[in-house]
């Protein structure tokens, strides 16, 4: 398994990833989500905007209690094809349960968007993403990886 840290820079960028899950039996599922990386770590969060269910609830926080397994993609869409771009992370999920980390992630988050002083409460629920695997496309270099 590989990491690339020119990758996981270009990630880090990012404004917006999707993150997918799966539950035990392996049934996919898909959201977009906000994201900052603190050292080797990406984390999301569930911030306050309305949802479906207790961020408890959620059906990615159930998937990564079931299955710690994720990937997640930044791409960069444009009309003019020679712009595309990709990096696809792969690698283990967690609920964040140690009050350091989870504090340290929520300021990364609102160091990163500032939407989150007001959507971000001090006691969310955080996720650990760790990175195992990354690939990526980018038409400018005219070489993939993935």
């Amino acid at each position: 398994m590989s990491v690339s840290e020119a990758q996981l820079r270009r990630v880090a960028e990012a404004r917006v990833a999707r993150l997918a899950t799966a539950d035990a039996d392996g049934a996919p599922h898909v959201v977009p989500v906000c994201f900052a990386r603190d050292g080797g770590n990406l984390y999301t969060a569930i911030d306050r905007k309305p949802k479906s269910a207790p961020a408890s609830g959620l059906r990615r926080v159930r998937n990564i209690e079931a299955n710690p397994r994720f990937a997640l993609v930044v791409d960069l869409y444009r009309e003019d094809w020679d712009e595309l771009s990709y990096v696809l992370v792969r690698g283990s999920a967690a609920l964040v349960r140690d009050e350091a980390e989870r504090l340290r992630a929520i300021r990364a988050l609102r160091a990163k968007y500032e939407q989150y002083a007001r959507m971000l409460d001090d006691r969310a629920l955080v996720i650990r993403l760790t990175p195992e695997r990354t690939t990526g496309w980018d038409a400018s270099a005219r070489q993939g990886q993935g």
